[in-house]
């Protein structure tokens, strides 16, 4: 088999997540798929891929080689396209995820105008607030708070952010105004669960000293937006990006508290660990539709927050 046939036997394999599955796509058998895989591990002489029963994962190797097969076939299909039709044309699949509070606010009116732009791609859009293995999960782009620890990827920021404690004018009414971090001991707290850890252990910091605080939460969620509507329902303090509330402080649906702190989930994270981003895989070449993508989005931020 030759080389262009062995890296698109490996990309559909990471995209099924699966050998089976990639034979079904590729019409081959699994012994005939598992023959192909551990010949091409042994002519690079490395393990790309960890496999049990029932899951498979990149290694390192598997990584590069992956980034690498996913460059040249959006290179060979490009190509192709120039010499049917005399254009580079922009087209393909775009699969994006994003944060349910961010994704409904701001990335999907973006793609609405960028699908105008550019009718021919189809985008994906997931709404998460979840984690992923970029390179595993078949994402062209992650967009989220913080950066994923990871050397393969690259992290460029749409908006700075930061965390801000706010409640419902109705809800501090009732319950009054906390003064110190010690008196969210006092208050219904709305906590996040982010892959299947609860975000209750919450880091302050003032001029002259660090407080640590473990909560004890009223509700839970995996969903950054139920936080988000449970605290304009009045039912307790929510710990939110400035991005996905400032509208409902501006019109005061919001009020912030404990505004003299820094807030964050860890210790390890500072300010800046707040600041939206878009996260991607580090190609030096990328789909044109990945390429006009990214800078239409980073654009439109810039305008958008202006």
């Amino acid at each position: 088999m030759d080389k262009f046939s062995d890296m698109t036997l490996f990309a559909s394999i990471i995209k099924n997540q699966g050998l089976a599955a990639a034979g079904r796509e590729l019409g081959l058998s699994p012994a005939a798929v598992t023959i192909r895989l551990q010949a091409l591990e042994e002519r690079y002489r490395v393990k790309l891929l960890n496999r049990s029963t029932r899951h498979i994962s990149l290694t390192d190797s598997g990584t590069m080689y992956y980034q690498a097969c996913l460059e040249i076939i959006d290179s060979v299909k490009e190509t192709e396209n120039l010499l049917q039709t005399g254009t580079t044309e922009v087209r393909g699949v775009l699969k994006i995820s994003a944060p349910r509070d961010i994704g409904k606010q701001y990335i999907s009116p973006i793609l609405s105008e960028f699908s105008e732009l550019y009718p021919d791609v189809i985008p994906y859009l997931y709404l998460n607030d979840n984690l992923s293995n970029l390179a595993e999960s078949g994402l062209d782009v992650v967009i989220r708070y913080g950066e994923l620890a990871d050397s393969n990827l690259i992290s460029r920021k749409l908006a700075s952010s930061r965390r801000v404690l706010c409640a419902s004018p109705q809800y501090l009414a009732k319950k009054g105004t906390p003064i110190t971090p010690q008196d969210l001991a006092e208050h219904n707290c709305l906590a996040m669960v982010r892959s299947n850890e609860e975000l209750k252990t919450w880091h302050f910091q003032d001029e002259e000293f660090q407080n640590v605080i473990t909560v004890v939460p009223k509700r839970f969620s995996d969903d950054g937006e139920v936080i988000r509507r449970w605290a304009l329902d009045g039912a307790g303090i929510a710990l939110k990006s400035i991005l996905d509330v400032q509208e409902d402080i501006k019109q005061q649906r919001l009020i912030t508290v404990l505004n003299g702190y820094m807030k964050n989930f860890n210790a390890l994270t500072s300010s800046a660990g707040a600041d939206l981003n878009v996260i991607y895989l580090s190609r030096q070449y990328q789909p044109k539709r990945l390429r006009l993508f990214l800078d239409f989005l980073i654009k439109r931020f810039t305008e958008i927050l202006r």
